[in-house]
């Protein structure tokens, strides 16, 4: 083997691999000693350090197999102020890393030029540059043979790129800039592989209000637009979407955003200035999204989070005392699983428990079960192991009480944090994941499953990364995929920790992003408006439905750090559940007048919903029932049953029984006696009629009948006298005469019958006279009336 290794074109041999190694090392100790021996050469090496930056925007194949060609690409730049003169730009293979620490120690120093010790491969794998001004980049390609590299034993290697080069101040060849990077090397199949999980979380921010349009499709109401653009071709999800089309990775869904994309596909407003919305126009968008998913998931598993994606870990902290709470997170755990079925068409798994960065105490693991969930998503940064292990173990810990804490391994977790819009970044943080990757798999022979939870919601530029480094994994000897069921029922290591950390360890940065107690407050007191509402609605799920799930989204992780934006979006809720209860009222009553021992008071009810509304009470209540009672008693009830865009008209009976003003209220109440809408109160002027009223009004009637009576008497006297005055009439003689031109003819007609009568009773005729003893009226005469006197009655 060893000869073999020696003929042109076979790869070096293990021990020739080492020589060469140990004499470039040695090749190095005359320059270092001489440093020691010359003072004034280390400050002038300091001084010099990181003067041309070094940049490696694409190194390909990532993990390299025997017989590649492994090309390295980038940029170096001269940031110094004196140009660097015949320059080269060259690639060097460290030393082995055999430790996960060892990984993270090289790349926390990957731009220091200080103690580079690994020889250039040389030779026509350098690229060169007669002068590199100040300010100026220059672009590298570097294309070399696996087999030039003297790669040894498998594992991870050191690789690094390098710009050689001399200025006037310092005329002598010397590195002035380096990007450490990482060669993993597993050319052959390892004998253990570790089983790999990556979640990949398909999640946004809170969109829809708990407004909606009053027809029958209740049209949703969206904060904005911006949805639109996070699914177009080239946005966020968009991207997270075609990325992980063809990766074998476990999609990770809040079940909002489907809903959100879903309620895109019809008819929705958008909200704008005051009361004013804009009709959306992204349907087809929205469509062709959901469409691309449907094919994406399809044969992968699917975790459904909780609706919304509730903060688990200010739910524990804060809103745990507040009641009603809990019932909200068991709310949005049961219709995850109904949402993604009816958009996604499969069936998800909706037993796993997400906390915020993975991040856990006691509160926070009986809080993410307590709606069912019995699989909680961890990170080994939270839950660290204590008991000096040598590896990193499996991610399943069973906790007690039936809960299983999957563990997600931290260095890959976060490997994809940060700035990656640039190739430089991106490129260090693929190499770096595979990197822990392969020094994870050569801890040891023993098998694990190994999970790999990253941030929520990573932008384009990281996940561009994350499928990256996913692709090259997958195409690696050392690792085999596997879904996040099969990782959390995975026979858990007896030696792994299994103590969640108390509420004390829990980190503070994180705490300070936490919802307050005051938010769980005001979700409490908008259910309680919602409960109360609802219960006089003909159909209920017109409001249960919208204001449940914009409850649901009250408690959304993603308002963590958006404080602003979160007391906007909870006030919003609760005042259109304001304006909306405000829409069935009392209309206001002036002062009426009430006459009589008993009245009919009407109280009109409104109802400007578009649904009916029933199982109402309207009360009547009179604040002085000695006065004034209602129905004999000092309020009165009865059921209120109006339809939509209707009022109606209740009228209660009363009675009164003393005169004076009297204040009613009228109140509306649920069924179950919960006041309902705002009361309305008016006054009640009594003017009853009293006996005292009736005894007066009787005199009056009897004196106008006794004065009528002594009318009556009059005329009968005055009719008397007369008579004598004129004599006895002869029977069948015209007392006129036969001259008369009257005649029998011509009798006297009432109104000068009358007049005359007038006359003789006032005296007009003969005017009485002081001596005359003739007495004025006839009440003297006691004699019969005489034959033929016509007497008025």
């Amino acid at each position: 083997m060893a000869e073999a290794a020696d003929f042109q074109g076979t790869a070096p041999s293990p021990a020739r691999r080492w020589l060469r190694r140990t004499g470039a090392l040695l090749a190095g100790v005359p320059l270092l000693a001489g440093a020691f021996l010359l003072p004034t050469a280390a400050p002038a090496q300091a001084a010099t350090s990181g003067t041309v930056s070094v940049s490696v925007d694409s190194l390909t194949p990532s993990a390299p197999a025997e017989g590649d060609t492994l090309t390295v690409s980038g940029t170096v730049t001269n940031q110094g102020k004196q140009a660097v003169t015949d320059a080269h730009v060259g690639v060097r293979v460290g030393p082995l890393l055999t430790t996960r620490s060892a990984v993270d120690s090289t790349a926390r120093r990957s731009s220091d030029p200080q103690g580079v010790f690994a020889a250039e491969v040389g030779g026509k794998y350098v690229e060169t540059f007669d002068k590199l001004s100040p300010g100026v980049s220059e672009h590298f390609s570097i294309s070399v043979p696996v087999d030039q590299l003297d790669l040894g034993q498998d594992g991870v290697y050191e690789f690094d790129v390098s710009l050689s080069g001399q200025t006037s101040a310092q005329p002598w060849e010397q590195v002035l800039g380096i990007r450490r990077t990482f060669l993993p090397w597993q050319p052959a199949e390892a004998g253990t592989r570790t089983k790999t999980t990556f979640l990949w979380p398909l999640i946004s921010t809170v969109r829809m209000t708990a407004q909606t349009g009053p027809g029958e499709h209740q049209t949703p109401v969206f904060l904005n637009d911006d949805l639109a653009k996070e699914i177009s071709p080239g946005g966020r999800l968009s991207q997270m979407l075609a990325l992980g089309t063809g990766l074998d990775v476990t999609w990770v869904i809040d079940p909002d955003l489907l809903a959100t994309v879903d309620a895109m596909t019809r008819n929705y407003q958008i909200q704008g200035e005051g009361d004013t919305t804009t009709a959306g126009t992204h349907q087809a968008l929205a469509k062709q999204f959901l469409a691309d998913l449907q094919k994406a998931v399809a044969g992968k598993q699917v975790v459904a989070l909780p609706f919304a994606d509730p903060d688990l870990a200010s739910l524990a902290h804060n809103g745990t005392s507040v009641t009603g709470s809990l019932s909200h997170l068991k709310d949005a755990t049961d219709v995850a699983a109904t949402t993604v079925q009816t958009v996604l068409h499969i069936t998800p798994s909706t037993d796993f428990a997400w906390p915020v960065e993975g991040a856990v105490d006691p509160s926070i693991i009986k809080v993410a079960t307590s709606a069912g969930a019995d699989k909680v998503i961890a990170r080994s940064d939270s839950l660290q192991e204590t008991g000096g292990l040598p590896y990193t173990p499996s991610a399943a810990r069973p906790v007690g009480g039936g809960t299983t804490a999957v563990v997600a391994d931290t260095r890959l977790s976060t490997a994809f944090e940060g700035d990656l819009t640039a190739a430089g970044p991106t490129t260090l943080a693929v190499q770096k994941f595979l990197a822990q990757s392969l020094a994870l798999n050569t801890q040891t022979n023993q098998q694990r499953s190994i999970v790999v939870a990253p941030q929520r919601m990573p932008t384009a530029s990281q996940a561009r990364a994350m499928a990256q480094a996913i692709t090259a994994l997958e195409g690696g000897n050392w690792s085999q995929s596997q879904d996040l069921t099969a990782a959390a029922k995975a026979k858990p290591d007896p030696a792994a920790t299994t103590k969640i950390p108390s509420r004390s360890g829990y980190p503070s940065s994180l705490r300070k992003k936490e919802l307050p107690r005051t938010v769980f407050e005001q979700i409490a007191r908008t259910q309680d408006k919602l409960d109360n509402f609802q219960v006089v609605l003909s159909d209920e799920s017109r409001a249960v439905t919208p204001f449940g799930r914009a409850i649901n989204r009250e408690m959304a992780t993603s308002w963590r750090g958006r404080g602003r934006g979160a007391d906007g979006f909870r006030q919003g809720v609760e005042g259109w559940l304001n304006h909306l209860t405000e829409q069935v009222k009392l209309i206001d009553k002036s002062e009426m007048k009430l006459s009589g021992r008993s009245a009919t008071i009407p109280v009109t009810v409104q109802n400007n919903l578009v649904q009916g509304v029933d199982h109402l009470v309207l009360r009547l209540t009179s604040t002085m029932p000695t006065r004034l009672s209602v129905g004999g008693k000092a309020y009165a009830e009865q059921p209120v049953d109006v339809s939509g865009g209707h009022s109606q008209s209740v009228k209660f009976t009363t009675s009164a029984n003393a005169n004076g003003r009297v204040t009613v209220i009228a109140q509306l109440y649920t069924e179950d006696g919960q006041d309902y809408g705002a009361p309305v109160s008016f006054d009640v002027k009594v003017t009853e009629v009293t006996p005292t009223v009736m005894l007066v009004i009787g005199g009056g009637v009897l004196l106008l009948v006794l004065a009528g009576f002594r009318m009556y008497t009059q005329r009968k006297r005055a009719a008397a006298r007369q008579a004598e005055e004129d004599g006895p009439d002869t029977p069948g003689e015209d007392p006129d005469g036969p001259d008369d031109p009257e005649g029998p003819e011509n009798p006297e007609g009432p109104s000068e019958r009358l007049q005359k009568e007038s006359e003789t009773r006032s005296g007009a005729s003969e005017p009485e006279q002081p001596s005359d003893p003739t007495p004025d009226t006839a009440s003297e005469s006691v004699d019969p009336s005489a034959t033929g006197e016509r007497v008025d009655r």
